[in-house]
C-alpha cells in the first residue's frame, strides 16, 4: 500500500494559536500586583475585565481568602496522599456541604479534566456506547477517546441536533446496553444551553439513554443554591444522569464535583476512578475556600448575587438588541459571542478593544471553526453597568471599522454563523474586475497555456478533457462543476485559476486506519461522511492551480477580491468547504489566507524527477545504495515481462485497465477518493496528449496486468494514474518497473521533467526524485465532520 505523510492536527492547531500569539492576543501575562475583579492590567495598561469566568466574583470574596489562609496555617500547603488512603480533615465538611446543595452523592475531584478521566472510563462499560455533542467540552471528548481502546463505539453529532442524536440511538440501541449522550449544560463559547426538555423526551422514549453533563459554566450563577443549569431544570437530578460542576470559576475556589445519584455507580467510581486513586487531592487552601463558598451557596445570599448578575446580563442584552452586532446566541447566560467570521477580523477587533481599555477573549479554532472566529465576552458581578455601556459603545464604534479594514462585511459574517442578514456592503474591488466562467471555452487557449503550460494535467487540452469527462455520469461524485476565475486590473489579466465543485470523502486525507473504519460503514451507507467541496483545481490534477502576475504577487487587495469571489461561489453552490491547494510553504499569500478563515494543512508530499542525465547514464544520478536498488529490485525482473508503449488501448484492454486502476484505488486508502467514472478513461483513451505503458502476463499475452496512464504537457511528463494486478506485483516488481519505464520513456521522448505526484515517496526517491512540500488551506462550515471522523 502506498504510504502518504498525513497532516497532524496538532500542527495545524499550533500554527493557528501561534498566529494569534504573534498578534499579541494569546499567552499574555497579567502584571497586576493585586486583583479585585473589575480590572486587569496588561503591559502596564489597566483594562476593564470582560474575560473572566468568575461570574459572581467570589474569588475575591474576603471570606474565601480568609478560609484559604486559615487552612494553610492549620494544615500546610498540601496534603500529599491519595484520597483512597486518607483525606485531610477539611474534606468531609466540604463533601457534606456540596451534597446538601445537590441532595445526591458527590465526589470531589482535583479539576474537571482529571474528573472526566476518572469518571467516564469507569461509568461507561464495555458493552455501552458514547455519543458526543460536537461542542461538548474538550476535556469530555478527550476522556471519551480512551474508550475506543476497549472497542466502545464513540460517535459524534452536530451541536444540539436531536434528529442526528435519535438516528444514532436507533443505530446503536440493539447493539449495546447503555447509550451515554455527553453534552454541556451551558456551552463555554456561545453561552447556549443543552436542550433539556427534548433530551428528557428522548430518555423516556429510549430507556437505554443516559445523560452526562459538563455544567462547569452553569454552576453558581444559576439554579437552586447555585447548583447550575442542570439542577435548575431538574430540581432533583435523576439516576440516569451524571453531572460535573466546578469548584473554580463561579464557585470561587478550586476543584470540581461529580454528582452521581446512582449509589452503586458512585461507589464504583470512588473505589477505582483512575486519577481519583493515583492523583493527589486538593490542597488545604482550595478545600478551605470551597467550604466558605459552599456556605454562601447554601444561604440566601446566593440568590441576591444571582439576581445582581442577571441585571447586568439583561442590561447588556438590551443594549445589543439596539444594534446590529452579530450576537451568535441570545440567552440569559453571562457568556456572549460576537461573531467576526475570519480570524483577521477577530484579531483586529480584539486588539482595538484592548487599545480602548477592554479585555475580552478571542474565540478561535479549535474551540470554534476557523470561519466562526469571534469575540467571547463574559459578564461578571464585578462589571458595573457603566463599564458595560462603555464596552458596548466601543463595540459599536470599532466593529464596522474592523470588518471594513479586513475586507469582509456584516452580511458575510452573519452568513458564516447562519444569522439573518440585515445589510450588506459588497466588497470594493477598486480597479480590479472579476470575470467568472463555467467553461474553459470562454478563455483562449493561448492565454491559458501561457500560464499553465508544463504544469500538471491541466493545460488547455487537459482541462477540456476533464470538463467532458466529469459530466453526464450516473453517480453524483462523477459530475463536477467547473469555475474559472480571471481577475483583471485595467483590462490586464493579473490572476487566473480554476475550481471544481465536487463530492469528497471527508476522510480523504486522514490516516488509513480511519478510512478503513469509515469504509465499513459506507458498505451500508455509501455516502456516509461526504461533503460538497469547492476545490482549487480538481481531484485528478496536481500542481500550481493559481497564477498571479509577478507584479501583484504581494497584493493583499487582489487576494481579498479573489477569496471573496471563491466564497461567493461556495455559497451559491451550497458547498460545505473550500480547499485552496498546492501552495509552497512560506508563499506570499500564506499569512493573509490564514487570517481569512482558512486552516493550513500539510498536503502529501509531491515528487518531481528532473531528467538531467544522459540517455544511457541513468545510474550516474543515483547513490550507491540506490544503484543496488535499481539492480536488485528493478532490473533483476526486467526480462520477465515486456513493457509496451501504446497511444490507444483496445476496448477490452481499456475495461481491464479500469479494473486495475480500481484495484490500486482500493489498496490506497491513504488518499481515499471515489472511483473516477469510466467515462474519464474513455475520454483519455482518445486524447492525443495521453499515452500508456502496458504490461501483459508473460504466460498469457492477452491478460493486461499493469498500466501507467501518462500525460504529455509541453516539457513535462505526468504519470497521472496507475493500474496493477496485485497478484503479480511482487512476482514481477510491476510498479517499480512501470515507474522506471516511465522515466525512460520521458527521457526518450525529450521531456525535461516528470511529475510523479503523491504517494510511494520512498520508491520514487530511490529513482532520483525530489520531494516537494506543499500546503493546502481549508475553510469548513464547521468542525463537526472532521472531529466526528476522529471520534470514530
Amino acid at each position: 500500500m502506498a504510504k502518504i505523510k498525513h497532516n497532524n492536527p496538532l500542527d495545524t492547531i499550533d500554527k493557528i494559536i501561534q498566529d494569534a500569539t504573534d498578534e499579541g492576543l494569546l499567552h499574555l501575562h497579567a502584571d497586576d500586583k493585586e486583583f479585585e475583579g473589575r480590572y486587569i492590567s496588561l503591559k502596564g495598561r489597566k483594562l476593564f475585565q470582560f474575560g473572566t469566568t468568575s461570574y459572581l466574583g467570589l474569588g475575591h470574596d474576603p471570606r474565601l481568602k480568609q478560609a484559604a489562609i486559615d487552612a494553610i496555617r492549620n494544615y500546610g500547603t498540601q496534603f500529599p496522599l491519595s484520597k483512597t488512603y486518607i483525606s485531610h480533615p477539611l474534606y468531609s465538611q466540604l463533601e457534606s456541604l456540596i451534597e446538601e446543595i445537590y441532595k445526591a452523592p458527590i465526589i470531589i475531584t482535583k479539576n474537571s479534566t482529571l474528573g472526566h478521566l476518572a469518571v467516564i472510563p469507569t461509568a461507561v462499560r464495555d458493552n455501552d456506547a458514547i455519543i458526543l455533542d460536537h461542542q461538548v467540552h474538550w476535556s469530555v471528548q478527550n476522556a471519551a477517546q480512551i474508550l475506543k481502546t476497549r472497542d466502545v463505539p464513540v460517535r459524534m453529532i452536530r451541536h444540539n441536533d436531536l434528529n442526528m442524536l435519535e438516528h444514532q440511538i436507533k443505530a446503536l440501541k440493539d447493539k449495546v446496553n447503555k447509550i451515554w449522550y455527553m453534552a454541556d449544560g451551558v456551552y463555554s463559547m456561545y453561552g447556549d444551553y443543552a436542550p433539556f426538555e427534548a433530551l428528557d423526551e428522548l430518555c423516556a422514549k429510549y430507556p437505554q439513554l443516559h445523560l452526562y453533563y459538563d455544567d462547569v459554566h452553569g454552576m453558581g450563577w444559576k439554579g437552586p443554591h447555585g447548583g447550575g443549569a442542570i439542577l435548575d431544570h431538574y430540581k432533583e437530578i435523576p439516576d440516569h444522569i451524571l453531572v460535573f460542576g466546578t469548584l473554580s470559576k463561579t464557585f470561587g475556589a478550586s476543584g470540581a464535583v461529580l454528582v452521581c445519584p446512582d449509589k452503586e455507580l458512585h461507589r464504583k467510581i470512588k473505589n477505582y476512578g483512575g486519577p481519583l486513586t493515583f492523583s493527589a487531592q486538593l490542597e488545604p487552601a482550595s478545600v478551605g475556600a470551597a467550604i466558605a463558598a459552599a456556605k454562601i451557596h447554601l444561604s440566601d445570599e446566593i440568590y441576591t448575587r444571582q439576581f445582581q448578575l442577571q441585571e447586568r446580563i439583561q442590561y447588556f442584552n438590551k443594549l445589543l438588541k439596539t444594534s446590529d452586532l452579530p450576537l451568535v446566541h441570545d440567552n440569559d447566560s453571562p457568556v456572549f459571542f460576537i461573531g467576526t467570521g475570519s480570524p483577521a477580523t477577530g484579531y483586529y477587533l480584539v486588539r482595538k478593544l484592548m487599545q480602548h481599555g477592554f479585555f475580552v477573549n478571542l474565540g478561535l479554532y479549535p474551540a470554534v471553526p476557523v470561519k466562526n472566529t469571534g469575540v467571547r465576552i463574559t459578564i461578571s458581578s464585578k462589571n458595573k453597568k457603566k463599564d458595560i455601556l462603555r464596552l458596548f459603545t466601543a463595540l459599536e464604534s470599532i466593529y464596522p471599522e474592523a470588518i471594513e479594514k479586513t475586507g469582509t462585511s456584516l452580511g458575510a459574517v452573519k452568513s458564516a454563523f447562519g444569522l439573518k442578514k440585515s445589510w450588506e456592503h459588497p466588497i470594493k474591488t477598486g480597479t480590479f474586475k472579476v470575470e467568472l466562467f463555467r467553461s474553459i471555452d470562454k478563455i483562449s487557449k493561448s492565454e491559458w497555456d501561457e500560464r499553465f503550460k508544463g504544469n500538471g494535467i491541466f493545460d488547455y487540452n487537459g482541462v477540456r478533457l476533464l470538463e467532458e469527462s466529469f459530466q453526464g455520469n450516473p453517480k453524483p461524485e462523477g459530475n463536477w462543476d467547473f469555475y474559472y476565475i480571471r481577475i483583471l486590473d485595467n483590462n490586464k489579466p493579473v490572476l487566473l485559476s480554476f475550481f471544481t465543485g465536487v463530492l469528497w470523502k471527508n476522510d480523504m486525507l486522514l490516516p488509513e486506519y480511519v478510512s478503513q473504519k469509515v469504509e465499513r460503514i459506507r458498505a451500508e451507507d455509501y455516502y456516509y461522511q461526504t461533503s460538497r467541496v469547492l476545490c482549487m483545481g480538481s481531484l485528478v490534477s496536481e500542481g500550481d492551480h493559481l497564477w498571479v502576475d509577478r507584479e501583484y504577487s504581494r497584493s493583499e487587495k487582489l487576494l481579498e477580491v479573489f477569496l471573496k469571489t471563491v466564497e461567493d461561489i461556495k455559497e451559491k453552490i451550497q458547498a460545505e468547504a473550500i480547499v485552496l491547494r498546492d501552495f509552497d510553504p512560506g508563499s506570499n499569500f500564506e499569512d493573509l489566507i490564514k487570517k481569512s478563515g482558512y486552516i493550513p494543512m500539510e498536503m502529501p508530499d509531491s515528487c518531481i524527477h528532473k531528467l538531467g542525465w544522459e540517455k544511457d547514464d541513468f545510474k550516474s544520478i543515483l547513490s550507491k545504495r540506490n544503484r543496488r536498488h535499481l539492480k536488485n529490485d528493478i532490473l533483476k525482473y526486467k526480462d520477465l515481462i515486456n513493457i509496451k508503449h501504446t497511444e490507444v488501448l483496445t476496448q477490452p484492454d481499456l475495461k481491464q485497465a479500469y479494473k486495475l486502476y480500481q484495484q490500486v484505488k482500493d489498496q490506497n486508502l491513504a488518499l481515499n477518493t471515489f472511483y473516477y467514472p469510466y467515462k474519464f478513461f474513455e475520454e483519455l483513451n482518445t486524447n492525443k496528449n495521453w499515452e500508456f505503458l502496458v504490461v501483459y502476463h508473460p504466460a498469457n499475452g492477452d491478460e493486461l496486468i499493469g498500466v501507467m496512464f501518462n500525460y504529455r504537457n509541453d516539457t513535462t511528463y505526468i504519470p497521472a494514474l496507475v493500474g496493477l494486478n496485485y497478484r503479480y506485483n511482487q512476482e514481477f516488481a510491476l510498479y517499480r518497473q512501470l515507474l522506471f519505464a516511465t522515466l525512460k520513456a520521458a527521457k526518450t521522448e525529450g521531456f525535461e521533467k516528470v511529475e510523479l505526484g503523491f504517494s510511494a515517496n520512498f520508491e520514487k526517491q530511490k529513482l532520483g526524485a525530489e520531494i516537494k512540500h506543499k500546503l493546502a488551506f481549508i475553510q469548513m462550515d464547521d468542525n463537526y465532520k472532521m472531529e466526528a471522523l476522529q471520534a470514530i
